[in-house]
């Protein structure tokens, strides 16, 4: 097994939804291969719309693992990777800080960047060098609740490679998800515009999964939305939903009186401000086919 890096971006003609599978030609067949059962990271290139783009971030901005790869049955010389334990980055790593590349394989000996090795979407990475990329990723200080609550738990043992532990391990993730989902909505509810916060300082309204982990959601921000806990609690039991575009959704079922006060007359979910951090239309069909009560 080997680390490697997917470079990859919304506006990418490939048939990718990184949370779940990586679209590629054969080309990269043989480097991808080696990292089946590794972690991977994602990579976005300065090219992110079209030929004469520069706006993608040159940046590391999450880490998945490789499970399998599959042919694309539909056209031919190209393969779907598929992939669990998609997690995004508290931070986007640019591929060079402080003047220091984090890829030795895109510097030159002469310093300069090696555009070949940039224009390379599938690449083999040195495990020293992925863990220090994914150190850097996870580097947002700790409010101090969290601190509260980490100190509360059981510290591991420690081991030779404790950032990737960390990663793989569900306390981890979901303390990084509830701080993605609670800063993409600036801790505010989705659906009542609530942002309460309490005397420590710990905002009150929750990181729900729209797809739950235990039927396989990704921990992804895309996979998330911030809801007060009734709310939360409606949603869960499929009381309510969203569809497509972005309109709460009751059940015919019918919600109590005092709760279904709660629900803004306009129905329209009040969303993040990044157009990527808003809920994906596969998540919220899921819960529409599989969780609303219709």
């Amino acid at each position: 097994m080997a680390n490697a890096i997917f470079t990859a971006s919304e506006s990418s003609s490939y048939d990718d939804q990184i949370e779940r599978r990586y679209h590629f030609p054969k080309t990269y067949l043989g480097q991808a291969k080696q990292a089946i059962g590794d972690l991977i990271l994602y990579y976005e290139p300065r090219r992110d719309a079209g030929l004469s783009s520069s706006g993608g971030r040159q940046a590391y901005f999450a880490v998945a693992r490789l499970l399998r790869i599959d042919p694309d049955g539909d056209r031919d010389g190209h393969f779907y990777a598929h992939l669990d334990q998609f997690l995004e980055f508290d931070r986007p790593v640019p591929f060079k800080e402080n003047g220091a590349y984090y890829e030795s394989l895109l510097q030159k000996e002469d310093g300069s960047s090696n555009k070949g090795a940039f224009g390379r979407s599938v690449r083999l990475i040195p495990s020293h060098e992925f863990e220090r990329i994914l150190k850097a990723g996870f580097t947002t200080a700790l409010e101090p609740w969290e601190l509260k609550d980490q100190a509360e738990e059981e510290v591991p043992e420690s081991t030779s490679r404790p950032i990737i532990q960390q990663v793989i391990s569900r306390k981890f993730r979901d303390q990084a998800f509830r701080k993605h989902v609670r800063g993409a909505y600036s801790n505010t509810c989705a659906v009542t515009g609530l942002r309460l916060i309490n005397g420590g300082g710990r905002p009150e309204v929750q990181a729900a999964h729209i797809r739950p982990v235990e039927v396989d959601g990704p921990d992804t921000v895309r996979n998330g939305i911030a809801l007060t806990g009734t709310v939360h609690w409606l949603f869960d039991r499929g009381l309510i939903s969203f569809d497509d575009n972005y309109n709460v959704l009751l059940s015919p079922s019918g919600l109590p009186d005092e709760l279904e006060k709660l629900i803004p007359t306009d129905r329209k979910l009040i969303l993040p401000l990044h157009i990527e951090h808003r809920p994906h239309p596969t998540y919220l069909r899921w819960h529409r086919e599989n969780r609303f009560k219709q």
